[in-house]
């Protein structure tokens, strides 16, 4: 059945009432529909995310892997008519529908999704299954792997010790990082994918190379020059459950030659990994702790973790994978370009891998507590995370990522910079990202709006994160 969480929401919203009439049509959605999809548990290593980050080297492409969006709130029957967000709640209820169609066609088995405008939760709602096989409904408050999207609290980390004064954005990374001191450029590669010959870089790698994705550095599941040179040196995507530390993995990553000078240009590529351990040296803390201490605990994201506490493993949402002829399987079952140990990842294993590029798994609600600070210029219900100044940076567009002349990557973010161009509903200056599991977010300065949109689905074969943008959008005043 759909649950709906009345209680007062984490994002700070009153309690709400359901509506008998939806909950028992989604009841008849989520529950009586049969379960179409085979599935199973096994001990084969599942196959998961299209890259951490749901992100592809083309603005189009990058501005549909981030169209997902998500807020905050409880259920959204009270918010919906409570007036004075500039929201249509008739408009609102076309979101119900496109992402029940979603499910009905078994492109997704449930999503989350929330909307926050001017400080308030305006669509807050959950729909379909979090497992199939156990007929478990999704809930407001599951627990999604959201890979990419630890990105951008990563780099909300590294600006929160350059406002410290701890470095400069300009520094070189080898300065904190020794390993990455002395880096090599690929110059040769053979046919088998071998680098066969590198020269010394001119360019050292800069901080401000890593916030933008622009220092060489690549990942290993995107096909590319170093994916078989990373491979064989044992380097991972940044999701697992075996006995690795990010300290070892940066340390072999380091000895892998670059892409290109850095500075050069854009690649996607494992760049907040060695944000990560930049934080974790220069702090003097683990990652998990100083996200703790410093972000996600003075913002009460309280279901945000790397691994999760046993207390909140039973609302961790099952991962699937599409199939064109089998519809949603598991996700060992369809042949993926990057892996996961364990389907219960982040629940079992050694749960010492802290990947500030792609090991968070969080609730729709947490999240949109760290977009809405974002969007409040640095700071929410009293807890000032960033200076504004510091934000206005990280949105500010500053890398071109597809060659067309115009940047639209900043300090962790992809933002639209010209309306027209970007040819969907939105607002100039809107930044977002995403997560290969079908997670995303946007925040819209200009609508004082954010929005996220969760799922768990790798590969995937549905737009509905495009159109929920759409219809957030088609339903303001």
């Amino acid at each position: 059945m759909r649950f709906v969480n009345c209680a007062t929401d984490p994002a700070g919203e009153r309690s709400v009432a359901t509506q008998p009439a939806r909950a028992r049509r989604r009841d008849r959605i989520a529950v009586q529909r049969p379960v179409r999809f085979r599935y199973h548990l096994g001990d084969a290593p599942a196959r998961p995310d299209a890259h951490p980050g749901g992100i592809t080297m083309t603005r189009h492409i990058v501005a549909v892997g981030l169209l997902c969006l998500l807020a905050a709130g409880c259920n959204s029957s009270d918010a919906r008519t409570a007036g004075g967000n500039g929201l249509l709640p008739g408009r609102l209820e076309r979101i119900d529908s496109a992402i029940e169609q979603a499910i009905d066609d078994g492109r997704i088995a449930g999503a989350v999704a929330l909307v926050r405008r001017d400080g308030q939760t305006v669509y807050h709602e959950a729909f379909g299954s979090a497992d199939l096989a156990s007929g478990a409904a999704m809930r407001t408050d599951s627990i999604f792997r959201i890979a990419s999207m630890t990105k951008a609290i990563t780099s909300v980390a590294v600006m929160q010790l350059y406002e410290r004064g701890d470095f400069r954005l300009g520094d070189p990374v080898g300065d904190y990082l020794p390993e990455f001191a002395e880096m090599q450029v690929i110059e040769t590669i053979d046919d088998d994918g071998l680098v066969t010959a590198t020269r010394p870089a001119e360019e050292p790698i800069r901080i401000i190379h890593l916030l933008t994705h622009t220092s060489g550095i690549a990942y290993p599941f995107m096909a590319g020059q170093l994916d078989r040179t990373y491979r064989d040196a044992g380097i991972i995507d940044g999701l697992t459950t075996q006995p690795l530390t990010l300290a070892a993995q940066m340390e072999l990553l380091a000895a892998q030659p670059l892409l290109f000078e850095p500075g050069e240009r854009f690649n996607y590529g494992l760049n907040t990994d060695v944000l990560g351990r930049l934080v974790e040296v220069v702090s003097g803390q683990p990652l998990d702790e100083y996200f703790a201490e410093h972000v996600t605990g003075p913002l009460g994201m309280r279901d945000t973790h790397f691994y999760l506490p046993d207390a909140s493993a039973e609302r961790l949402v099952r991962l699937y994978a599409y199939d064109a002829e089998r519809g949603l399987v598991a996700p060992e079952e369809v042949i993926a370009d990057i892996a996961i140990d364990e389907q219960d990842y982040p629940v079992t294993g050694a749960r010492s891998y802290f990947s500030g590029g792609a090991g968070l798994s969080s609730t729709a609600s947490d999240y949109a507590r760290f977009t809405s600070m974002l969007l409040n210029e640095g700071e929410l219900d009293g807890a000032r995370i960033l200076s504004r100044k510091s934000v206005e940076l990280m949105r500010a567009p500053r890398v071109d990522s597809d060659g067309d002349g115009d940047p639209e990557i900043g300090l962790g973010f992809w933002i639209v910079t010209d309306l027209g161009d970007y040819g969907a509903l939105g607002s100039e200056g809107a930044y977002s990202w995403g997560g290969a599991f079908y997670t995303s977010y946007w925040i819209d300065p200009a609508e004082n709006l954010t929005a996220v949109f969760m799922a768990q689905v790798y590969p995937a074969d549905t737009d509905i994160a495009e159109r929920f943008r759409t219809l957030v959008y088609q339903a303001l005043e």
